[in-house]
């Protein structure tokens, strides 16, 4: 009755070995290090890098643990905080010989202390949140005025090449703040303008006016249009943060909205706010610009002139000068997708762009009233321009595929997509707050919470043991086996546990621990009721178990509405809540029963169970003497 198949006992083998191996990363505890990363677009990280660094460690005798190249940047972990200072500023001298003009990020970070070998099976240790672990707290503020200045640059733009298109003339058109003014000769024109810009700029609202012996048309954007590209700004934002520092090789970032024009930027691990602003500092601006093709701007360029009005100098990846024009074609938003790849006839290393549908329209208008002309594309990396390349238009392309070739060599032609992909930010940010928590108050957070835990634990454990005696050692060994489960899959989610988290543990194994009580004391129901032991065991487990499953299912409706909904401590309580509910389910039930099963099940004639006292009703215990 009471016997489970080899199989199940297999699954739970298989479940505890596993949650083992993946727990274990957990307790090697982390070690410092020193994260190189490039400063530069130009600039790559590669093995000569991973060389000159390793040079650097040797000839400041220093002894690295380990020292490797991982992604984008490479990684060396010592010993102690005392090692990894020194060890950061021998790498910071030997890389860096112009601080004023670094080509690299030398960060202080923190790295896993486990074996290979649970390496090698892919065993890595959950993530720890900024207060658990320490790191980098950073508040921007985002320029929404900006944003919509770039915006009435860009319809400025749009407008002219529609009139042009349309043949309305114009005597002139600029940008005042986020105003457009556009002066026209007659009021027939000036209406015929007004009606093409409401039939084509649904965001605009118009009003006109005489100026002089002529009239001006002013468009602006409509209230509801201003909220809508403010969010948008800032979501686009969020996201090209998130990218960047991703492509970085940050572990486990947070970014988060805060308020209508605010990102919070957590970076878990990271102890150097100077070079964590280098990290954030690097998110680029996209500008595609045409070339002046003139006299004037020939002779600019080679320094022996200067440059002509409505153009600027800009350096290409060569180093050499570039005269573009101030007018923007094109920007990084207009971008949805960058790869690399090779050129289908010269087999050369391209940049393959694609173009969102407004992006191919200009991008094809351009083309075909420029062939012949150079087209330079700019990155702007700390207010700083960079012309990524600039090369000769053939021929009108549309369909917004664009591909950049040249001169490139395949890294080249990689790491100018990995930039281009990682987006470009719809309005400039500044930080307004920054904060260093440092890893001994997350340690102490760590300790704190594990005491809690810990403690929270052992007391239910003597409570059960005491009042159900074996079943409730049974239980005590499911409520470890489920906390063991936890862990082992936050760390194969990789997911990140906050001190929220670590409270979240503690509800759980109240949870969990109220299972077994229903199973208990159904067990105790069904023997005072007279049923055999093996007979109430049975019962119990699988009467039991509807209670379970309907109160562990509401519970975890509550906890999937706090992970949909929630952000910050809030999530972080309802990952590890809604874990914990499901592998409570199978610890409580699947795993205790075959414990007791294990125990109990190869009795043939069991008398007793020890489950603490069966309590009978007085009266029922009077009858009972009386006969």
């Amino acid at each position: 009755m009471n016997r489970y198949p080899v199989w199940k006992y297999a699954i739970i083998v298989i479940a505890f070995l596993v949650g083992v191996i993946y727990t274990l990363p957990n307790f090697f505890g982390e070690a410092p290090a020193v994260q190189v990363l490039s400063a530069k677009s130009v600039v790559k990280v590669d093995a000569t890098t991973q060389t000159r660094i390793e040079d650097a460690l040797k000839a400041a005798n220093i002894t690295a643990d380990a020292v490797t190249f991982e992604g984008n940047s490479i990684k060396a972990r010592f010993n102690n905080t005392d090692i990894q200072l020194a060890a950061k500023d021998a790498i910071q001298k030997a890389l860096n010989p112009d601080p004023s003009d670094p080509g690299y990020v030398v960060a202080l970070n923190l790295l896993s202390r486990s074996p290979a070998w649970l390496t090698a099976l892919h065993a890595q240790p959950m993530y720890l949140g900024l207060d658990l672990r320490g790191g980098v707290y950073f508040m921007l503020q985002v320029d929404m005025h900006a944003a919509l200045t770039q915006k009435t640059e860009s319809m400025s733009g749009d407008i002219r090449t529609l009139l042009r298109e349309k043949d309305l003339r114009y005597s002139g058109i600029n940008r005042n703040d986020t105003v457009i003014e556009i002066a026209f000769r007659d009021s027939q024109t000036l209406q015929g303008a007004k009606n093409l810009i409401a039939d084509q700029f649904a965001d605009l609202q118009t009003t006109d006016a005489p100026d002089g012996l002529g009239y001006k048309l002013m468009a602006s954007i409509k209230p509801e249009a201003v909220r809508r590209i403010q969010e948008q700004a800032l979501k686009q934002n969020m996201v090209t943060l998130h990218n960047r520092i991703n492509e970085l090789g940050v572990a486990e970032p947070v970014i988060l909205q805060q308020g209508l024009d605010r990102i919070v930027v957590q970076l878990p691990g990271v102890q150097d706010t100077a070079k964590a602003k280098d990290i954030l500092g690097r998110t680029a601006t996209l500008e595609v610009r045409m070339v002046d093709e003139g006299t004037e701007a020939r002779v600019a360029e080679t320094g022996a002139g200067a440059v002509p009005f409505g153009d600027e100098r800009y350096l290409d990846l060569n180093g050499q000068p570039v005269i573009v024009k101030k007018q923007v074609v094109l920007t990084g938003e207009n971008l949805t997708d960058a790869q690399a790849g090779f050129d289908s006839q010269t087999q050369e290393p391209t940049v393959n762009l694609t173009l969102d549908s407004k992006g191919s329209r200009i991008f094809r208008d351009v083309t075909r009233d420029n062939v012949g002309k150079r087209m330079a594309i700019i990155l702007f990396e700390k207010g700083k321009g960079q012309v990524v390349t600039a090369p000769v238009i053939r021929s009108e392309i549309g369909g917004g595929r664009v591909q950049i070739s040249g001169r490139m060599t395949a890294m080249e032609a990689s790491d100018t997509a990995l930039l281009l992909r990682a987006g470009s930010l719809a309005a400039p940010m500044e930080i307004i707050e920054e904060r260093t928590i440092g890893p001994s108050l997350g340690a102490d957070n760590i300790s704190k919470g594990f005491h809690s835990v810990t403690w929270g634990f052992l007391v239910i454990v003597a409570f059960m043991c005491v009042y159900y005696m074996l079943f409730g050692v049974f239980s005590s060994l499911a409520l470890t086996f489920n906390l063991l489960l936890i862990v082992a899959v936050l760390s194969m989610l990789q997911a990140t546990l906050t001190l929220p988290g670590i409270a979240a543990m503690a509800f759980t194994m109240g949870m969990a621990i109220d299972s077994n009580v229903l199973i208990n004391e159904r067990v105790r129901e069904e023997l005072r009721g007279g049923a055999s032991p093996q007979a109430a065991i049975h019962a119990g487990y699988d009467r039991a178990w509807a209670t379970i499953l309907d109160s562990n299912v509401t519970t975890l409706i509550a906890g999937l509405a706090l992970l949909a909904f929630g952000s910050g401590p809030v999530r972080g309580f309802a990952v590890v809540h809604c874990i914990g509910i499901l592998t409570s389910l199978f610890s409580s039930v699947f795993f205790s029963r075959g414990l007791v099963n294990l125990w109990y099940g190869r009795k043939k004639k069991l008398k007793s169970v020890s489950i603490g006292t069966v309590w009978r009703p007085a009266a029922e215990t009077a009858v009972a003497k009386a006969k």
